[in-house]
């Protein structure tokens, strides 16, 4: 094997772990479940997109102004716990903005997309919302989740 394969292997081993072992953002995530949850995935390298900034918005229904909820960074899982609680959960239109530049930058490499923005209706906020970004350099998508 060559370096960089026994640096990839022993990555992917560290991201492993986290799936398999019980930690704190666990247990902190389970004590306050947001209504709202997202996952990024690096589907380039097969792994999760851990520290990458991301936003949500809400869409002003009246101005169709957008006002910023929340900004936070993705755990080593690429989850991004505490969105938004239940009492400022309400119907309407939101957005999620994943800095995707940074993100690869840190890694050393350029993307196409700078910033993946996904806007989404709410139509009732007494359910759950997965929004999910899987994400290479030059492409990404998305979906509704459970």
């Amino acid at each position: 094997m060559c370096t960089q394969q026994v640096h990839m292997s022993a990555h992917r081993l560290q991201q492993l772990k986290g799936h398999i072992a019980l930690d704190n953002k666990t247990i902190a995530m389970a004590s306050s479940p947001s209504p709202l949850t997202t996952h990024v995935l690096n589907t380039a390298n097969g792994v999760p997109g851990s520290n990458m900034v991301l936003s949500l918005y809400r869409q002003d229904q009246s101005t169709n102004a957008w006002s910023l909820i929340t900004t936070g960074t993705t755990n080593d899982d690429g989850r991004c716990p505490g969105l938004i609680t239940k009492q400022l959960f309400t119907s309407g239109v939101y957005k999620m903005r994943f800095d995707t530049a940074q993100y690869w930058a840190s890694m050393g490499e350029t993307c196409f997309y700078p910033y993946v923005e996904i806007v989404f209706s709410i139509n009732d906020p007494d359910q759950k919302y997965h929004v999910p970004l899987l994400l290479s350099r030059f492409s990404y998508s998305t979906y509704r989740g459970s």
